[in-house]
């Protein structure tokens, strides 16, 4: 299982907001698939995946304030 975690966004972003999540729970994704848009106050930045597999949780929904370094979603390597 690997979580998809807020990544540092800049110097002094400490958080972003949910903005979209362009998959679901259960897709399939690949590696480097946008999974969804979060929001900080100088931009609005798009959120890779970390690794082929399927999305097996959705943390933070949309319009949640997450930090970084925090958990927005976990997926499944193993499933093929």
């Amino acid at each position: 299982m690997i979580d998809v975690v807020m990544p540092q966004l800049g110097e002094d972003v400490t958080e972003a907001t949910v903005q979209q999540w362009l998959v679901q729970e259960g897709a399939y994704v690949t590696r480097e698939q946008t999974l969804l848009v979060v929001a900080t106050d100088k931009a609005d930045t798009e959120i890779p995946s970390p690794c082929d597999g399927r999305v097996t949780a959705i943390v933070a929904p949309v319009g949640a304030k997450v930090p970084t370094e925090g958990l927005l979603a976990r997926i499944d390597d193993t499933a093929t």
